[in-house]
């Protein structure tokens, strides 16, 4: 059998691991290092990654096309390895259910649908390299490590409230309740669109605020920016589309982050209302915190750290908006 609160410490690793696997993969992508590895899942024919000269001259015979680059070869690996640790420790919680004392069918359903997400993910990762950084695969890999991490989050709530003995749910109306509700899909819109920028390389397509290069919306390309028809077969590192195109995502993630300012501003007044405000501060500070960031990413050129952490602020708003949904009941 298997002890309650050591499956619940396992999975409070994996969630580390998760925010990690996403940080690292932010990190891989903004210093265009996607296909610092050619291959997968070995780096240039290698376990790790060549680090001789016979090596790396073995490396360039074999992939001549991408010669090897140490400084983007090991944001990618590290990435992969971090996520490698990830997905065995997130089959290991899916077998340790299956045991555990008291068992409970909730838990084992959800890390049973995450070792399937799991497995998805290795092969988006896959497709990520073999497709060249292909939008539309990399969009869908993105967007699974957000998912992936916020599931990991929930069972790891569940586990708690079983060792605790108390669901602690929270009194709201209904009509609160169901503007809660709504925010998640909100804010899962904005997400992809910010995950469609990105892997676009359009983080930069207008470089200051709050206008967009001296106007409110300059000319822009929004039929190619939102085509998801893009051919396979080139390469996408560093983005193929025009500057109109790039224009139109990030004109579209811009006026997006500002819907979703006004929706949340207003969520937190309802929670307020309905004197929750251990989640309204939560939700209030997330929020202003992400658009320092984002405002940030525009005035500064996307620094490094800066991006990453912007990356991370959404994922922490999806998560507390999945857990302030999991927590509050109709009163």
């Amino acid at each position: 059998m298997v002890n309650l609160n050591k499956l619940k410490v396992i999975t409070l690793i994996g969630i580390f691991l998760a925010f990690s696997v996403v940080a690292l993969g932010a990190w891989t992508r903004l210093v265009d290092a996607g296909l610092g590895c050619p291959d997968w899942p070995g780096c240039y024919g290698f376990v790790w990654m060549p680090t001789t000269e016979a090596e790396i001259s073995q490396a360039n015979a074999l992939y001549p096309e991408r010669e090897f680059e140490v400084e983007k070869a090991i944001p990618e690996v590290v990435h992969r390895y971090f996520a490698g640790s990830l997905g065995l420790l997130i089959i290991a919680i899916f077998a340790m259910s299956f045991f555990l004392k008291p068992r409970n069918e909730l838990v084992t359903k959800l890390s049973g649908a995450l070792t399937l997400l799991v497995l998805f993910q290795s092969t988006f990762g896959y497709l990520t390299v073999s497709l060249k950084l292909w939008p539309q695969i990399v969009s869908i890999h993105l967007l699974g490590g957000f998912a992936t991490t916020t599931l990991i989050f929930l069972i790891y709530v569940k586990l708690k409230e079983l060792s605790e003995g108390n669901k602690n749910l929270y009194s709201m109306t209904a009509s609160s309740k169901n503007i809660l509700n709504w925010a998640f899909p909100v804010l899962i819109i904005q997400i992809i669109l910010g995950v469609w920028l990105s892997s676009n390389y359009a983080s930069l397509a207008c470089p200051d605020f709050p206008l967009c290069q001296g106007e409110i919306i300059p000319n822009a390309d929004f039929k190619m920016g939102f085509n998801f028809l893009q051919s396979i077969g080139p390469d996408y590192l560093g983005g193929q589309l025009d500057h109109e195109a790039r224009l139109a995502i990030h004109i579209v993630h811009r006026f997006g982050a500002y819907f979703v300012t006004a929706y949340f501003l207003f969520l937190t007044f309802i929670l307020a209302k309905e004197r929750q405000f251990g989640f309204a501060k939560i939700l209030i500070s997330l929020l202003f915190l992400q658009l320092i960031l984002g405002v940030s990413n525009i005035i500064y050129s996307l620094p490094l750290y800066v991006a990453i952490a912007h990356n991370l602020g959404a994922l922490l708003l999806l998560i507390s908006i999945s857990y302030f949904r999991l927590k509050v009941s109709d009163s």
